[in-house]
């Protein structure tokens, strides 16, 4: 038996992809811009392993076995095979021939909410492609195959800051991730999540998307006029590390994303009463030292991704336990990067001041840029025992 572990990591789109020109191959209606979360503090972990004793294909997610036949987990699958019986035959490699006769046991977990909107699936299908690929040997282009999975998994595929070109041609050969700039370009950049629900949402991304592209007349204009600029205009604000553009870009793009689902028919809301408050929230803060200090994203979820400098972290997430105080019956309220508790002035607090609304924030995570996907030497680690069965705390 031969097995591989692998890590990936979460991203979270600054300028957002929502909608498909083609529903099989996953082929954006517009270019995409994201920024890699570490993974320290979120991560999919996926094992894989093949045997000529297995007797199928299986897979294990979040603890519990999945449908392997689903048709996106089959055509990453295939991919990967096909790549890697094209080496065989390039190569004249006879393991490799042996592992393509073989079935394969693949167990994976997030180690953060699945379908609340956290990017569970990217960060599941990047680490899945790595993972078989590791396994099979195979190199190279991996976005691509990642993209047929889940759009956003493209993304997943390289650390820092990475943009999804949506490609031109039909059978989306160039419609692949490529990194703008690596981890390590802005290091005083931080990321908060602050977690209202980790429900599943009650409108699924796939969903969503296709009836946005069928009624929403704002996302054509969208795609066809706004993001083209929005894309130069970020990739410029990254490289030059101007938070106030960044910022900025950021939330308008965020605020139009979430406007073309209203403009769905029918409106899709992914925003609840938290996630509306914590915009205001941002703002009368931004307002206060008249300047963009913090940045809102919110996914297809009511969750809200909180950009921001390091210097501003303590502060600013004082402000959010003071605007959302936490429930104490729960787990820990922070987790991740460690903050510090910091004072706030009382021209502050009147700057920002609302009804408060405790536990309307579970937790928040800090986190920070980080790297792309990882092959783990850590024994611990694997999923997978000796059986190529999930082991018992999986």
């Amino acid at each position: 038996m031969k097995k591989v572990t692998c890590t990936a990591p979460v991203n979270i789109a600054v300028i957002k992809y929502w909608g498909k020109r083609n529903e099989d191959l996953i082929l954006p209606i517009n270019s995409s811009l994201s920024v890699t979360l570490h993974q320290d503090q979120l991560k999919t972990t996926t094992s894989a392993a093949a045997s000529r004793e297995f007797t199928e294909d299986r897979i294990w997610l979040n603890g519990k076995e999945d449908n392997i036949n689903h048709p996106r987990l089959q055509s990453c699958l295939r991919e990967i095979r096909r790549l890697a019986r094209k080496r065989r035959n390039d190569a004249g490699e006879d393991t490799v021939s042996k592992m393509l006769a073989y079935k394969v046991h693949i167990c994976s977990v997030n180690n953060f909410p699945t379908a609340a909107g956290l990017a569970s699936s990217a960060a599941g299908y990047a680490c899945l492609v790595y993972t078989l690929a590791k396994l099979y040997g195979v190199e190279g282009e991996l976005s691509e195959i990642a993209r047929q999975g889940s759009g956003s998994a493209c993304r997943s595929m390289h650390g820092g800051f990475v943009q999804w070109i949506m490609g031109e041609r039909e059978d989306g050969k160039d419609s692949l991730a490529q990194q703008v700039e690596p981890e390590t370009h802005w290091p005083e950049l931080r990321i908060l999540i602050l977690v209202a629900s980790a429900e599943k949402k009650h409108v699924g991304s796939t969903a969503g998307m296709q009836t946005s592209v069928q009624t929403s007349p704002l996302l054509k204009i969208r795609a066809e006029t706004v993001v083209p600029g929005r894309m130069k205009e970020m990739i410029e604000a990254i490289r030059e590390r101007d938070f106030e553009a960044f910022g900025q870009l950021t939330m308008k793009d965020s605020n139009q994303f979430h406007a073309t689902c209203l403009d769905t028919f029918p409106p899709i809301f992914y925003l609840n009463q938290v996630s509306q408050r914590i915009i205001s929230l941002v703002h009368r803060y931004n307002a206060h030292y008249g300047q963009t200090k913090v940045a809102y994203s919110f996914d297809a979820g009511p969750n809200a991704v909180i950009f921001t400098l390091e210097p501003t972290v303590n502060e600013f997430v004082e402000v959010v336990k003071h605007c959302f105080p936490p429930e104490t019956n729960g787990g820990p309220f922070l987790k991740g990067l460690p903050v510090i508790p910091a004072p706030l002035s009382q021209e502050l607090l009147s700057a920002v001041e609302t009804d408060s609304c405790p536990g309307g924030v579970r937790y928040i995570i800090n986190t920070q840029p980080g790297p792309g996907p990882l092959q783990s030497e850590d024994l611990n680690l694997d999923l997978l025992g000796s059986d190529g069965m999930p082991k018992e705390s999986v």
